[in-house]
């Protein structure tokens, strides 16, 4: 074992030059540069959090490993008249000259004509595992990856062959030093493992993955931002896809009219690319689904301190869709106060963010849609009649799926296509009997509830088979039920209502029921049947969605 000691380091001193007109530093013939450790720690956590740990140590050690070579070659030059301990030391002295680590070496057994090598180093105040604690925390395995890196590679340049450095104990694991310890490659048990962070083939590999990753999404984000699939050949259909073709060319407020399901939004996404603004953001938005005292919040932005947990002050959905088109879905569930900001959106066309006074223009398309009677909600004092007659500009009805009969077996086949893809399956079609139900059958559901069930019978039916009636209405348990669903006006969720009549009114009178029992009973059912949407509980129930939250508190406080 040689003695271990460190020569003077003056002559590598020497070799720094600041250049301040020039804006260079160099050591020797290289150039170097001198960089914040919090900016390299940035770097490291961005790293992690992009391409995974993994390929982040690889890339950082294959820095490092890089930047060893170049060291030693320097070492040569500078030192190449001295003894070869004393030009390899040069390494370790320029790691503490550059402020990477402090070196102590522990032990270090070292042949240049044989070729062997094997060293045991401690590692003090490394700038790696300070940046990594504060960026990313504590370790269950060593992160000194770059400095590994660098006395793989400065040793191996030395020595001719691969000298692998592991790091036995870490700060950043626990222990009170780090700790390195290099010997050849094929000495050690795991070599394979730890040869691999000095590979570039597996980063290769992976980023060539992530780009055919990324070339399929975005031909199906391509394929997606195209027009949507709007099947139909129906005169009602027809009549609604002139209309949005003709307002495409302007920049006309559109209200788009019709039951749930009918696929109101595929419209609103066609409307938008069909115009200028296709190249522009398209924001969708449930305003039934925001929260009473979110809704301004989420519509038109927030500044920090604006209320209790406003941290950071942020965009709403109108300026998201800035230069593009926003989709405003259940309008009618919008509540007055943020009808009242709406209208001077579409009046001014800008907005002002809660908390702030600053007046912020806009620049965009809004389309509006709602099942609910406008006018009715006008009268009955839920919905701003100024607002009213803004949306109203242009409307345009959607038609019922039970409406346009003759566009079921098109948009069958379209769903068939896209199902049997989905789930590689290869079906022959849709039965006879199974299509004749389907045209029969009333559809409350409208294109969303075919949707749905065409999706269902293609995961039930056999593959190489056909779809047949059971696939599809499998909450039916008799003929005589399907029958009561396919039947006109029918459904066997209504089934009761739709043939019972006046019976019905006398079973409820004569079964003794407490009116206030009846009631709660129905709004049970609603809600459990929307599955717990209000807004959809209350379609169900013919009232509106205050109109339930105030039977529902009313119960509640019963």
């Amino acid at each position: 074992m040689t003695t271990i000691r460190y020569p003077e380091s003056n002559d590598l001193r020497n070799l720094v030059r600041f250049c301040e007109k020039e804006g260079t530093i160099w050591l020797a013939e290289s150039r170097m540069v001198l960089m914040h450790t919090t900016a390299l720690g940035a770097l490291r956590k961005e790293l992690v959090g992009s391409v995974g740990k993994e390929h982040a140590r690889r890339l950082l050690t294959r820095m490092g490993y890089a930047a060893g070579k170049s060291d030693a070659e320097l070492a040569k030059r500078i030192r190449g008249q001295q003894s070869m301990t004393d030009a390899f030391f040069t390494g370790p002295q320029l790691h503490m000259l550059e402020g990477i680590v402090r070196v102590s070496p522990i032990h270090m057994e070292i042949d240049f004509e044989s070729g062997n090598f094997s060293g045991e180093f401690l590692w003090e105040n490394s700038w790696e595992q300070e940046t990594h604690l504060r960026e990313l925390g504590h370790s269950d395995e060593p992160v000194c990856w770059s400095q590994i890196g660098y006395a793989s590679g400065y040793t191996s340049a030395f020595m001719g062959r691969f000298i692998l450095f592991k790091e036995v104990e870490c700060v950043a694991c626990g222990h009170s030093n780090c700790r390195i310890v290099g010997k050849p490659l094929e000495e050690w048990e795991d070599a394979e493992e730890h040869a691999n962070y000095f590979e570039s083939d597996s980063m290769l590999n992976h980023l060539l993955e992530l780009r055919h990753q990324v070339d399929y999404l975005r031909t199906t984000i391509s394929q997606q931002s195209q027009t949507p699939q709007l099947v139909g050949n129906s005169k009602g259909f027809r009549h609604a896809h002139d209309l949005v073709t003709r307002a495409s060319t302007t920049n006309v407020t559109v209200l788009l009219l019709g039951e749930t399901g009918v696929g109101k939004e595929r419209f609103a996404r066609t409307l938008h690319q069909m115009s200028h603004r296709r190249q522009g953001p398209f924001v969708a938005v449930n305003c039934a689904a925001l929260p009473n005292d979110l809704i301004e919040s989420e519509l038109f932005g927030v500044e920090k301190g604006a209320f209790t947990g406003a941290q950071t002050s942020r965009m709403g959905k109108f300026e998201r869709a800035d230069g593009g088109t926003l989709f405003l879905d259940e309008i009618g569930e919008l509540p007055l106060a943020a009808q009242a900001k709406l209208l001077r959106v579409l009046q001014e066309g800008e907005i002002e963010r809660l908390g702030d006074d600053r007046v912020r223009k806009l620049n965009i398309r809004l389309v509006a849609a709602t099942n609910v009677d406008l006018q009715t909600a006008v009268k009955e004092g839920r919905f701003r009649s100024d607002l009213f007659y803004r949306l109203s500009v242009y409307p345009i009805q959607i038609p019922a799926l039970r409406e346009r009969i003759s566009d079921i077996p098109l948009l069958v086949e379209a769903m068939l296509a896209r199902f049997c893809t989905l789930y590689e399956k290869k079906l022959f079609g849709v039965s006879d009997k199974a299509m004749q139900a389907i045209k029969r059958y009333q559809w409350p559901g409208n294109v969303r509830e075919l949707e749905n069930m065409i999706e269902r019978g293609v995961i039930l039916a056999p593959n190489a088979g056909w779809i047949e009636l059971e696939h599809m209405f499998t909450h039916v348990a008799s003929a005589e039920d399907m029958e009561a669903v396919i039947s006109p006006g029918g459904s066997l969720e209504n089934k009761p209502v739709q043939s019972a009549g006046g019976d019905l009114i006398d079973a409820i009178l004569t079964s003794g029921i407490p009116f206030e029992d009846l009631e709660s009973r129905l709004i049970d059912e609603a809600v459990r049947r929307a599955e717990g949407n209000l807004a959809g509980a209350a379609r169900t129930l013919g009232i509106t969605r205050p109109q339930l939250q105030y039977r529902l508190k009313k119960k509640e406080g019963a």
